[in-house]
């Protein structure tokens, strides 16, 4: 400061301080913090569905988000976390067929040939268990879009081929999407 006023580099340094101190301050109360919204792509569902008759989805493997319309034409955005490598990355057109509050995780063939050492089921509302408070399964066998309890995989290349989510976005998704509902995952 030179006469009572800031400068440039002090405001902006004073900025990112506060800046830090809030997600510090979130991250401290346990509030989940949703990061890189800049990064995702946006998406228009004509290019992929010929209604909302039933909603739709978009996975946007490339952007780490997942875009929903409902009938209605109302859009939600959220960040997930995706498959790890291509080789586990489906692409494609699928839809919804189960819906599931509290899933049972149950290891795939191919999970329990690279993991021996993982359990074979883990049952729905346990900590432990991967797919979080609410799944929504699609034609594909093993293949899901679920929430986590560990919400540091979201925005990051960190599952087994499913689309992850927060608890609390998997939760506000599960009320609006049908059996049904089609996916496209790009």
């Amino acid at each position: 400061m030179t006469d009572g006023k800031m400068t440039r580099r002090a405001m902006i340094a004073a900025g990112a301080a506060l800046g830090l101190a809030g997600a510090a301050r979130a991250q401290d109360s346990g509030a989940e913090v949703d990061r890189n919204a800049s990064a995702f792509r946006m998406m228009d569902w004509r290019d992929h569905f010929d209604s909302l008759a039933r909603g739709a989805i978009i996975c946007d493997i490339a952007s780490r988000a997942l875009h929903y319309w409902g009938p209605d034409g109302s859009h939600l955005l959220v960040p997930t976390s995706v498959p790890r490598t291509d080789e586990l990355t489906r692409r494609g057109r699928t839809e919804i067929t189960r819906k599931a509050e509290n899933p049972t995780w149950t290891t795939t063939p191919s999970q329990r040939e690279r993991y021996p050492d993982w359990p074979l089921q883990i049952p729905g509302g346990d900590p432990a268990n991967p797919l979080g408070v609410r799944a929504l399964y699609l034609s594909w066998p093993a293949y899901l879009l679920h929430g986590t309890h560990d919400t540091r995989k979201i925005g990051r290349q960190s599952s087994d081929g499913c689309i992850g989510m927060y608890n609390h976005h998997v939760t506000q998704l599960y009320g609006l999407v049908q059996i049904g509902t089609p996916v496209v995952l790009l």
